[in-house]
């Protein structure tokens, strides 16, 4: 059986909800819920943080727990695999949770539309309000860009 994508919103809601109610009671966050189809296989994801990052231990907890939940509601009609995780460094930022979090930090913004001449934004994440994303530029002054035309925000990642 096709999951079409309205099923996979319903999937996704129903699950953060179990989630996010999990992961509160074990102290984390819940990030992020994907449940997406590659090759043949159906994937539910469920991204956790946490303050010092997620470790081994706390995504097999979760994901026991979540399993039994989710056995129990039984919410998904086909198989599937289930993986809990952390989100890794240079995940999206897409909640005002994440963007609170990582104020001060350097970010880089795509954009759907160019802003000037540029579609890459890179600066510091100075501010965030619900109609705009405020950034330190490489020259010191303030952009403000509208999220209507932001395609992703994520931390810039140096090694």
């Amino acid at each position: 059986m096709e999951v079409n994508f309205l099923n996979k919103k319903g999937v996704t809601g129903i699950v953060r909800k179990i989630s996010e109610s999990l992961a509160v009671e074990m102290g984390y966050e819940l990030v992020d819920v994907e449940f997406i189809k590659e090759g043949s296989s159906h994937f539910l994801r469920v991204y956790l943080d946490k303050p010092g990052g997620i470790n081994l231990d706390d995504c097999q907890k979760m994901s026991q727990l979540l399993s039994d939940k989710l056995d129990e509601e039984d919410p998904i009609s086909i198989p599937y695999y289930l993986e809990v995780s952390s989100p890794g460094l240079d995940r999206p930022l897409k909640t005002d949770n994440d963007l609170k979090r990582n104020l001060g930090k350097e970010i880089e913004i795509k954009l759907y539309e160019a802003l000037g001449d540029r579609k890459i934004i890179e600066g510091v994440l100075e501010d965030y309000k619900d109609e705009e994303i405020i950034i330190k530029t490489e020259t010191g002054k303030n952009m403000n860009i509208p999220r209507e035309i932001i395609a992703l925000i994520k931390l810039v990642v140096k090694f």
